[in-house]
């Protein structure tokens, strides 16, 4: 959205919370200080209609984001918690009450990530606002770490939008600190250089009209969703949001062979758990009776023929440009071979169902497309009442145009393809659907295609369709994949249609800025080769002292850590110190190691030193985790994956199976502190010095160890 002017005081500066929502929202801004002093902000929109108002203002730029998904506009109770925050942010320009407000709101993000439910709002956006407007107050607030909760979800917000928000903050500031003068260039707008506020390109569906617009995610009930998927399904709800539109989702359950219950329950599963928010659920199945009523119709008006060519002749022949013999065969002929078919007889199982477009078109999807096929199959839904079924491009353009679906959103894969859907829609004689097309999202070292994921389901190359090696939504969710992040990604991308080939470290490292904040710390020791490091001056009996699960972070709880005189470490860490080296016990203190005895193979066996608590861990070269010999260790797991496959990109004649990896999974033995037997399945921590992890199954019993999954954190190469 272009072209909205923010009128203010001339002896005033622009609201920041109007300012940062409208960055956030890629609505572009000019700023004109016309107004009269003690006149509140205005903004004027492109028909010359003005709000007044600052929450008036953010409450408009909210609903009518077109970057971030329910900016503003919730179920009722959720954007009445925000208008509730929008009142109370005010509270923060009064210099007295400012620090009761700053205890307060920390208070209350002791538990939470976000002001208002699970994702970021304009009360966040205003609240931010208010901070970062105090300037040096709340710098010397944040420095004191008095207010951690705050301050952690002060510094969440401010690196997830960096891109936008520190421009203008520090765009802000100058204007705050210098004099409030009118001059040609304050008219035309805040910003240096004379760009307008926000830099995010905004894209239009064609002819769409607020209110009317009516989408549709169409997913084939033939695979779970995978992160492919999900950039549609994101799409469509992205455009029906901006347009205060509706999504359906529809399967198109039109391939009996492949389809089935259980990928129709997991796809729901997948959609709920991405939030998308669709009016109802419907199945091109649901159509069948018209999809044939509308066939004999082409047939009957001789916009569609049966053809019993052999399906590789009649590639070629398409390939070629050849009519097939049947082109001109007789309606009654055709509808004589149509009945053979619906019946599934011997003679109709040799014949589809054709439609007479354009055997010469240069393209090449207008060359007499198939339109049915005959299956004998029985269908996941309806059973064997048909033998026939319509192809997606018979199917889709029908389904679009009676279900009232405004525009339908296709990856641009399938531009070729576009000719082909109006003209159908034509000789159908029904309502043009548009077409926006979009790119296609592809990840490196991924296979995204259901065949070919298929294929390791049936080869026991993985566990199943939510294995966390798959790019599945499922997978990468059990991988420990944040679904906000995964939203964050696909939304950055925005609707472009150029194709581009994404690492998966910049979602690993979306993910990492959301976990790092609250996940808790906790400790494990390889098992292979540990060491025990003696303290000769160590506790003859073993003590416990609670500490913070997060130093910065108290809502992530407290843990017991026990001292005791014999400590495990890591092989790696005992072949590192010297003799006489002060090193750090990580939450305990300083120890000196005064002998290390090693055995034939010149691995540590055993480490000998004494507590030096008294020393500096800010001399010593080695901070290292260690765990007490105690017997209330528990056992893990700790799993490693690899991709699926070992080259970027496929070529496209190049075979899945000729890169495939040999070595995509790898398990470590290890001990892990006695806190994480209350560990649920799907908890994410942080092992210390090892990295994040995901609980992929709790602590059952001594005898079966507690199995993490490794999580990539997008500094290193992401192994999966």
């Amino acid at each position: 959205m272009s072209g909205l002017k923010l009128l203010i005081a001339s002896d005033e500066t622009p609201p920041l919370s109007v300012l940062a929502v409208a960055s956030l929202a890629a609505v572009s801004l000019t700023v004109h200080p016309t107004l009269t002093p003690t006149s509140p902000p205005t903004l004027v929109l492109t028909n010359g209609t003005k709000l007044r108002g600052t929450n008036v203002l953010v409450r408009y730029l909210g609903r009518v984001s077109t970057t971030i998904l329910s900016l503003y506009q919730r179920d009722a109770y959720e954007t009445a918690q925000i208008d509730e925050w929008l009142e109370y942010a005010s509270i923060f320009s009064s210099g007295s009450e400012y620090e009761g407000a700053c205890k307060y709101v920390d208070g209350f993000l002791l538990h939470r990530t976000f002001l208002v439910g699970q994702s970021l709002s304009v009360a966040d956006v205003v609240v931010w606002s208010y901070l970062a407007g105090a300037g040096k107050r709340w710098e010397s607030l944040m420095k004191s770490k008095k207010y951690q909760n705050l301050a952690r979800w002060y510094n969440m917000i401010s690196n997830e939008h960096a891109a936008f928000l520190n421009e203008l903050t520090v765009a802000y500031s100058k204007k705050k600190d210098s004099a409030p003068v009118k001059t040609k260039e304050t008219e035309q707008g805040l910003t240096s250089n004379k760009q307008t506020v926000s830099s995010r390109p905004e894209v239009d569906l064609p002819d769409a009209e607020m209110g009317k617009v009516c989408l549709r995610f169409a997913p084939e009930p033939s695979g779970y969703l995978h992160i492919g998927h999900s950039k549609a399904a994101l799409m469509n709800q992205y455009f029906a949001q901006r347009y205060n539109g509706k999504v359906i989702v529809r399967f198109d359950d039109t391939n009996p062979a492949k389809e089935s219950n259980e990928f129709v329950d997991n796809l729901l599963i997948d959609i709920k758990t991405l939030g998308i928010n669709y009016e109802k659920v419907t199945y091109t199945s649901d159509y069948f009776p018209q999809l044939m009523e509308m066939a004999e119709k082409l047939i009957k008006e001789g916009k569609a023929y049966i053809d019993d060519t052999p399906r590789e002749q009649m590639q070629k022949e398409r390939m070629d440009g050849i009519d097939s013999k049947c082109r001109n065969n007789s309606v009654d002929e055709n509808m004589r071979l149509w009945k053979e078919m619906i019946s599934g007889s011997e003679r109709g199982l040799q014949c589809c169902l054709r439609g007479k477009l354009d055997m010469q078109d240069p393209n090449k999807s207008l060359r007499d497309p198939v339109y049915y096929r005959c299956n004998p199959m029985p269908h996941h839904r309806i059973g064997s009442k048909y033998k026939i079924y319509p192809t997606y491009d018979f199917a889709c353009p029908f389904v679009d145009s009676v279900e009232g679906i405004t525009h339908a959103l296709r990856s641009s894969e399938y531009h070729d393809r576009n000719a082909q859907y109006y003209r159908i829609q034509e000789d159908m004689g029904l309502r043009k659907v548009h077409i926006y097309e979009f790119s296609r999202l592809n990840m490196v070292y991924t296979l995204l295609s259901k065949r070919k994921l298929l294929w390791f389901v049936q080869n026991g190359k993985v566990d199943g369709w939510d294995d966390a090696r798959f790019p599945t939504v499922q997978g990468i969710v059990r991988r420990g994949l944040q679904i906000e992040a995964l939203i964050q990604f696909i939304l950055e991308q925005g609707a472009s249609k150029n194709l581009n080939l994404m690492e998966w470290d910049k979602l690993w490292n979306i993910n990492k800025k959301i976990i790092d904040p609250v996940c808790p710390r906790h400790t494990a020791i390889v098992e292979q080769g540990r060491v025990l490091l003696t303290l000769s001056n160590g506790p003859e009996t073993p003590f416990v002292r609670v500490v913070p699960k997060h130093k910065k972070y108290e809502g992530a709880g407290e843990k017991a850590t026990t001292s005791t005189k014999k400590i495990w470490i890591e092989q790696a860490d005992a072949m590192a110190i010297s003799v006489d080296e002060e090193i750090t016990l990580m939450d305990w203190g300083n120890a000196i190691v005064k002998e290390i005895k090693k055995g034939p193979d010149g691995s540590g066996t055993e480490l000998i030193g004494v507590l030096h608590l008294e020393g500096s861990v800010k001399t010593t070269k080695l901070k290292l985790t260690w765990l007490p010999e105690i017997d209330e260790l528990v056992p893990l797991t700790l799993v490693e994956f690899g991709y699926l496959i070992i080259k970027k990109k496929l070529e496209e004649d190049e075979d899945f199976v000729d890169v495939l990896n040999p070595n995509t999974k790898k398990e470590i033995a290890a001990f892990g502190d006695s806190n994480m037997r209350n560990l649920k399945r799907g908890d994410i921590l942080q092992l210390e010095r090892k990295g994040y992890f995901r609980c992929d199954v709790p602590f059952i019993r001594p005898s079966k160890p507690i199995v993490l999954y490794s999580i990539p954190d997008g500094r290193q190469v992401a192994k999966g």
